[in-house]
């Protein structure tokens, strides 16, 4: 292991020396560090070796102060025992480390006190800004964000106010696309199983699901509500309704109808013979479960990514920055847990 280098008066390599190592200026030492877009490929390839020749380390601290901003942002999930926000913050933090800056991963696990409290501690680590999955749709708990200067884009969640970015999906559209599908099969008694209607995305893919059987004027649907949106609470969804099985089940993501399929299986429900099943997100597992998953389609990587690089540029150039406000739309993925 290489030992670093020390400058002309016995201390730490700094830029001055990279600069002088390199062939260029130290502004362009500053660039490669900082704006690494802006230095040509060979200018910066020609840095990154002196960097390495040379064991030269970043001053983080010192940096942020000089520049009176730091190169670190705050990302709030809902649930990271859901591989859909997995997912999501990989493409966030994909976008964050090809432009220089760390990321502080939290997780609100759908409480209102923890956001809160995650988010006090992200502003006093003076995060260079914040993407936020909100818990609910209540009280805006991004104003001591704001207070502080601090920028934050809503991910996940439609902006909750005109002069703010955002990047989500339409769940409305969401919900419809999968109870459209389960009444094209046949099903007319539906089972919709989802977390706490305060939790914005289950309450829009409710409003989609009864849209699609307004459109269609026939069925029902019958609405289960459960605490947390798990496996373990899909199973006790799915014991609720075996007194008197519906013809399909929508769940609101694929984590609560993994659940829900284990628990027919277990009883000797035959699905999609018995009952069809469809979920929400399209997570990796939902190919490899018992009958692979049915299920509506985010573009989840996509999501983490594009917010990702709003930030930043609101983050990196306020004036010129325009704010957006971002909705795509989901895709049904048909496989067995419906098929006819």
């Amino acid at each position: 292991m290489s030992t670093p280098q020390t400058g002309s008066r016995g201390g730490a390599v700094g830029i001055k020396e990279v600069a002088a190592h390199a062939g260029v200026s130290p502004g362009t030492v500053s660039n490669v560090l900082n704006r690494p877009e802006r230095v040509a490929d060979t200018t910066r390839a020609r840095v990154e070796a002196a960097i390495r020749e040379l064991g030269f380390v970043r001053n983080g601290s010192a940096s942020s102060l000089r520049a009176g901003q730091g190169r670190t942002v705050g990302l709030m999930v809902l649930d990271l025992g859901n591989p859909f926000f997995t997912d999501l913050a990989r493409g966030v933090e994909d976008v964050m480390s090809e432009r220089g800056y760390a990321v502080i991963l939290c997780s609100s696990a759908t409480s209102a006190e923890r956001e809160e409290r995650n988010l006090r501690m992200l502003a006093e680590q003076q995060v260079r800004g914040v993407l936020v999955t909100p818990v609910d749709q209540g009280p805006d708990r991004l104003a001591l964000l704001r207070e502080r200067g601090v920028n934050a884009v809503m991910l996940d969640h439609p902006a909750t106010r005109p002069h703010q970015c955002s990047v989500t999906v339409d769940d409305v559209s969401g919900g419809h696309l999968a109870v459209s599908h389960l009444l094209d099969t046949g099903a007319r008694d539906i089972a919709y199983v989802s977390g706490p209607m305060s939790i914005r995305q289950c309450a829009d893919r409710h409003a989609g699901a009864l849209k699609a059987l307004e459109a269609a004027g026939t069925g029902t649907l019958r609405h289960v509500i459960v605490p947390e949106m798990t496996p373990r609470a899909g199973q006790e969804a799915a014991w609720q309704l075996l007194g008197e099985l519906p013809d399909a089940v929508f769940c609101a993501n694929d984590l609560l109808a993994m659940g829900v399929l284990r628990a027919l299986l277990q009883q000797g429900v035959r699905v999609p013979e018995r009952v069809r099943l469809i979920g929400y997100d399209d997570i990796e597992y939902t190919t490899a479960s018992a009958v692979p998953l049915s299920s509506v389609r985010q573009p989840t990587y996509r999501l983490g990514r594009i917010s990702a690089e709003l930030l930043l540029e609101e983050c990196e150039d306020p004036d010129g920055h325009a704010h957006q406000q971002i909705m795509f739309q989901p895709e049904l993925v048909i496989r067995e847990s419906t098929a006819p």
